[in-house]
């Protein structure tokens, strides 16, 4: 068993991406076999956790979600702890019952904004945050051991699988609970569901806080979870804002655990935006723990320049909402985010969750009085050009033949007014590049200079 799993794995000595674990559904790694050994090796890190004995296992509604979902169940089952099953519930969902059920782990199965033909894995500790590195790398070695093989539960040990029936109420009543039972009446708002794991949920939420509610994107079929809806399409939404004349637009991502938003006037919001007006208003109000914003590189310099001038710190960490998170706890902050739409209400949940960030914008815009359009005029963004270039490998990019270059020209052309980012998706087979500076044209211009580089040498 061990050799097979050694020349079927060998090639592929890490697992774990910036979030978890991800890929094309029925191919390395998101295959049956590799999800039954992955169940077996988080029973193995996590078994003795918590009394309990038992992992959760959440899903969006990708259809290759009954695949994995199985798979790890039966993983976990064999060596020995009990696993409850949720079925679709947005990822932030999974985090919260993991700890408030006092389960060993919580594992999601999603591809959160990738197309339905992906899908991945997100592990959850027993208190509801997303592994560390070192932990990763702790499961990854015993995956890729013989330890779990001589681990194996004895017959009348086995583990039991059940489903809990209580998981969708429980979470509801938690997001409400995070703003205090606000009475959000008299704001009319359009969610979009991406047709993922909010399509259920998010609807019940807002209408029993009083919100008049239209709701798109809440017709999954296994097959169009974020199909030209969701976080990262807002057109649809916008439109939709304008035709019924609502206050304001969410608009949620596959497993719900960012947000995007979409003003009276059908402007879109981004995590930035957001997290402006959140910290402005908690630092009124005394709520911003050591006045400071934890964001990514990815953030707008315009953010940082706003919170300068209104005396808020704002700390920078690499792309992926773990390391906000870890940040933030190290130093007692409480607010953190990326641009893309992934926000931590340190104070409500330690993990990033769409629909509580939802929750607090629309109690904010209720309490402002003002149209969200003239909220967000509070932050000027530098502008920016953010290209993606599929790829067919990650090589390094200071080794792919005139990217250097063309990112040296791109510098010196900036100077000291703007910024040069590329870096590779953590999930995806995905180049990104990243440029600010004072002049759009400017910024475009070395922006596709540089994406040209990259696509002539590894482009898809």
């Amino acid at each position: 068993m061990l050799d097979f799993y050694r020349q079927g794995f060998s090639m592929r000595k890490k697992l774990f991406g910036t979030d978890g674990i991800r890929g094309v559904a029925n191919q390395y790694p998101m295959t049956a076999e590799v999800a039954l050994r992955l169940g077996k090796s988080l029973a193995y890190t996590f078994r003795n956790t918590q009394e309990i004995k038992t992992v959760l296992i959440g899903k969006d509604t990708r259809l290759s979600g009954y695949l994995l979902e199985t798979a790890l169940t039966s993983g976990i089952c064999s060596m020995g702890l009990d696993v409850s099953l949720v079925g679709p519930l947005p990822t932030p969902a999974v985090a919260h019952l993991t700890t408030s059920l006092n389960a060993n782990a919580g594992i999601m199965i999603s591809a959160s904004h990738n197309p339905a033909q992906d899908n991945g894995i997100k592990v959850f500790t027993h208190k509801g945050i997303k592994l560390s590195d070192e932990k990763e790398r702790e499961i990854e070695d015993v995956f890729f051991s013989n330890e779990i093989d001589s681990a194996l539960a004895p017959p009348h040990q086995i583990g039991k699988a059940r489903r809990l029936d209580s998981a969708r109420g429980r979470y509801i009543e938690f997001a409400k609970s995070t703003t205090g039972y606000k009475d959000l009446s008299g704001l009319k708002v359009v969610i979009d569901c991406a047709n993922g794991a909010a399509y259920s949920v998010a609807p019940q939420i807002f209408q029993e806080l009083g919100v008049e509610l239209i709701v798109i994107g809440n017709t999954p079929d296994g097959t169009n979870i974020n199909l030209d809806c969701g976080a990262l399409h807002l057109d649809n939404l916008a439109a939709v804002v304008i035709e019924v004349g609502a206050d304001a637009g969410l608009a949620f991502d596959g497993d719900s655990d960012r947000l995007m938003a979409v003003t009276d006037q059908g402007a879109f919001v981004n995590g930035d935006h957001i997290m402006a007006l959140m910290a402005l208003d908690m630092k009124s109000k005394g709520q911003l723990c050591n006045d400071t914003l934890v964001t990514t590189v990815m953030s707008n310099i315009g953010l940082k320049i706003l919170m300068r001038e209104n005396q808020i710190n704002v700390i920078e960490t690499a792309v992926g909402d773990r390391y906000v998170h870890a940040i933030m706890s190290a130093n007692g902050y409480n607010l953190g985010g990326e641009q893309s739409g992934h926000l931590i209400f340190q104070d409500k949940t330690p993990t990033g969750d769409g629909i509580i960030s939802g929750l607090q914008l629309l109690s904010l815009l209720k309490d402002s009085g003002k149209p969200l359009s003239e909220m967000i005029s509070v932050l000027r963004e530098a502008p920016q050009t953010l290209i993606n270039i599929d790829v067919t490998e990650k090589p390094e990019i200071d080794r792919i033949r005139g990217v250097p270059e063309a990112i040296q020209s791109a510098e010196q052309a900036l100077g000291d007014e703007g910024r040069v980012l590329v870096r590779y998706s953590g999930t995806e087979l995905i180049a990104r590049v990243l440029i600010e500076g004072p002049d759009e044209e400017l910024v475009s211009t070395r922006a596709h200079a540089i994406a040209d580089a990259i696509r002539a040498e590894i482009g898809a």
